[in-house]
């Protein structure tokens, strides 16, 4: 099996939930190629062929961010991004042609209305014909920033293994 996490991070929450992912999925699945890149290394070329592909995301202004969040997150002190978000990202996704699996993650506060960026990029891996291996997963920081919280690590890892198992 080969599988690609692709993540857009940008206090590095969203990395550490993506590395869990992938820790979990080779947990599963010991033979696996298991690559987990960031957004800006992820190419057509990265994705093409993957058995399984994971996609998340941090949560901005309730959904995927945007050129605007995240630079309003670089002036509170977030790192420079740097690299294209997903919502750009998604425009040089190979088509999934109706077989490969995928799935959606974010990271977000747990704050009344806060959204979920998982829901758009679930919608998206469904345009490009991915199979969705799950419902989209939130995996929960503390504030707008983080850290992740307690737990969520652990709850990535199982969540990794389980789209593995699939």
């Amino acid at each position: 099996m080969r599988a690609v996490i692709v993540h857009e991070s940008v206090y590095g929450n969203t990395g550490q939930v993506a590395a869990a992912i992938a820790e979990g999925v080779r947990q599963a699945e010991p033979t696996a190629d298991v690559q987990c890149l960031p957004v800006a290394e992820a190419g057509p070329d990265a994705v093409e062929g993957a058995d399984l592909l994971v996609v998340g995301g941090p949560t901005h202004m309730r959904g995927m961010t945007t050129g605007v969040s995240r630079a309003l997150a670089a002036r509170s002190g977030a790192p420079e991004h740097g690299g294209p978000g997903l919502r750009s990202w998604f425009h040089s996704l190979p088509d999934g042609g109706g077989s490969a699996r995928a799935a959606a993650f974010d990271t977000r506060a747990e704050v009344k209305h806060a959204g979920a960026a998982a829901d758009g990029i679930a919608a998206r891996l469904t345009r490009h014909h991915y199979d969705l291996a799950a419902e989209p997963a939130g995996f929960l920081v503390e504030g707008t920033e983080g850290p992740l919280r307690a737990g969520e690590s652990d709850r990535a890892r199982a969540w990794g293994a389980q789209l593995a198992r699939r």
